[in-house]
């Protein structure tokens, strides 16, 4: 009796989880070593080589790459839309870590028989009860951003003018044009005002010169 063809052995399932940086290609070497160049410096592969160094080896064998690479893209996506949930549960948890850090620095600081380890323990204590509440401060700030009020303040040295708008003649400047209006005659002479006068009525001996020769009455 003949025996059944056996199936084909199924491919190997790919490995999970991946630890490859997949890097577009392009059409030219020079297209190629400008997008290696590009993932080399972006931000999000900064990221995970920290975040895959400081975690324990447990964790760090579980990582996959390619996802995580993908994660932290969506994150800047998100903050560049305007979206700040992540940012603002980041902030938000940080000060917890750093209150834990500043309670089990102060134990051991209390537990120091000697005046330089208290001492030392003790600054990086409140050090990172500082940074706590710069965190809460940061966050308080996203929140509620500050209102700013701002008031135009014009200063000068000198005189200065200026011009918002068109310029009203003012009642009191279209008075003191007509009147030098009327003071010029045409063709910009001035009207001739030296005409003689009358003597003052309060000095009757004084009266205005002759034509010719002076008044007879010295």
């Amino acid at each position: 009796m003949a025996s059944k063809p056996k199936k084909p052995a199924a491919p190997e399932a790919e490995k999970y989880p991946r630890k490859t940086v997949t890097c577009q290609s392009g059409p030219s070497i020079d297209e190629q070593g400008r997008n290696y160049a590009k993932l080399i410096t972006s931000p999000e592969l900064a990221a995970y080589r920290v975040i895959g160094m400081v975690q324990p080896k447990n964790l760090a064998d579980d990582i996959d790459t390619p996802t995580l690479l993908e994660t932290l893209r969506d994150q800047a996506a998100a903050v560049q839309t305007g979206d700040l949930a992540h940012a603002e549960a980041m902030l938000i948890n940080q000060p917890s870590s750093l209150q834990a850090l500043f309670v089990r620095l102060t134990e051991r600081a209390m537990e120091q028989t000697h005046m330089p380890n208290l001492e030392g323990l003790m600054r990086l204590a409140l050090r990172a009860q500082s940074q706590c509440r710069a965190t809460l401060e940061t966050l308080a700030t996203i929140k509620n951003p500050p209102i700013v009020y701002a008031k135009q303040a014009n200063v000068t040295s000198g005189p200065q003018q200026i011009n918002n708008g068109i310029a009203t003649p003012s009642p009191a400047r279209e008075i003191n044009n007509e009147q030098s209006q009327l003071l010029r005659a045409d063709h910009g002479e001035r009207l001739d005002t030296g005409t003689t006068s009358e003597a003052i009525p309060s000095y009757s001996s004084l009266e205005t010169l002759g034509e010719i020769d002076r008044a007879e009455v010295p």
